[in-house]
């Protein structure tokens, strides 16, 4: 094992005509829980031992990493990077900090032996329970459309979680690898978030990512259940492209991320219409947006900030929609919808949205997912729609609602 930092972005692209066998797997396979562990389309990182925490303070949250960062780089180490989770409240603490070790390798999408199978992670009699039940999740979103058609607000995010136990102790490495080889070219962490609890999950959404003064943003609203029928399937991801209902969602994340970067960019390109990604159980609509950055100061870590919460996650206006998801929601999103990534010294990085995602504590798993509610939003489909995004993870688990 290395002891010292390499920097993520000195790692050489992927080259597909010579891929590097074994060398991203070997760091999905060295993964232990306090590990820090995030695969993203250009690169995969393995952190060992929390060096230097970011701490938690009234300073903003960028200015926080670049001092913890200058710090590491004044006592001697190399090209270092900080790496964690953001909460969802920007002013609850973040789980970030500068790792003693860090390897780095290529995607995990280049590596050929990403197709080998996995086993299941674990009992198959899992207890389940939702929270809040589909009834109740359902009542709470016919009551912000009912408010959105009295004007006011425009869309709000709602969640709902499924809360797992099992009798035996979680298997977090192989849940990890099944995320991970189910999706590799998305972005798939494992991150310790407290004292024995671990933020874990496969995220399709890159919230900014930026390398010297080239920035990137992809916003996803605008979601469908993918079909095992081939032919419904493909029915689903067209019916989407033309939603009126979902390119509507999709326009008002799309114009937020616009308006933030906007300040920062001197050219700022996006597309006038949505495209599709797809994961193992969900397309959805996307929009990639890049630009060319103004200056060097602005990192990637706070062009997140900048961004977090987009609508994708929250809704808008942002500070109704934050009440009405406090009012609403009975529970604390902690992490989830929140930011995970990492940045350097040099103000390069790669942040993600925080969903399809589990907090791992003992022997529990609390799984989150929510959808974006608009006035044309139907209860019973927005339900239907957040059972879907928790098969993300239960197929991890080897689990089925």
């Amino acid at each position: 094992m290395s002891t010292a930092p390499q920097v993520a972005t000195h790692v050489p692209p992927a080259d597909p005509t010579h891929p590097a066998v074994g060398a991203a797997t070997s760091l999905l396979d060295a993964y232990t829980p306090g590990d820090r562990f995030l695969a993203t389309p250009g690169r995969t990182l393995l952190a060992h031992g929390a060096a230097r925490p970011v701490p938690h303070d009234e300073r903003p949250l960028d200015e926080r990493v670049r001092a913890t960062l200058a710090r590491a780089g004044a006592a001697g180490q190399p090209s270092p990077v900080v790496i964690g989770a953001i909460p969802f409240d920007h002013e609850a603490p973040a789980a970030l900090s500068v790792p003693a070790a860090l390897r780095v390798a290529p995607p995990l999408s280049s590596d050929p032996l990403i197709a080998l199978p996995v086993g299941v992670s674990g009992p198959a009699d899992w207890g389940m329970r939702p929270v809040p039940g589909p009834e109740v999740y359902g009542a709470g979103v016919a009551s912000a459309v009912e408010r959105m058609w009295r004007g006011e607000f425009s869309k709000v995010v709602l969640a709902r979680t499924l809360e797992l136990t099992s009798p035996a102790p979680l298997d977090l490495p192989t849940m990890l690898q099944r995320l991970a080889r189910r999706d590799p070219v998305g972005y798939t962490f494992a991150l310790p978030t407290g004292a024995g609890r671990t933020l874990i999950g496969a995220s399709p959404e890159l919230l900014v990512s930026r390398q010297g003064q080239q920035v990137v943003a992809n916003p996803l609203a605008g979601s469908t259940p993918r079909s095992t029928d081939l032919a419904e399937d493909v029915r689903r991801a067209a019916a989407l492209l033309e939603s009126v209902k979902d390119l509507h969602e999709h326009a008002v994340v799309v114009d937020a991320v616009h308006q933030a970067l906007a300040p920062h960019c001197t050219e700022l390109t996006v597309p006038a219409r949505p495209t599709l990604i797809r994961t193992a159980t969900m397309w959805h609509l996307s929009t990639t947006v890049t630009g060319t950055l103004a200056s060097p100061d602005a990192s990637a870590l706070a062009l997140a900030c900048a961004l977090h919460p987009t609508p994708a996650v929250c809704g808008t206006p942002t500070a109704t929609a934050r009440q009405v998801i406090a009012e609403t929601e009975p529970f604390d999103r902690g992490f989830f919808t929140g930011v995970v990534g990492w940045g350097d010294a040099f103000g390069d990085g790669e942040w993600v949205v925080t969903i399809r995602c589990a907090e791992a504590e003992q022997r529990t798993l609390r799984l989150y997912a929510g959808a974006g509610i608009v006035a044309a939003s139907e209860p019973e489909a927005e339900t239907a729609e957040t059972a879907a995004k928790f098969r993300t993870f239960l197929s991890a688990l080897g689990a089925e609602l």
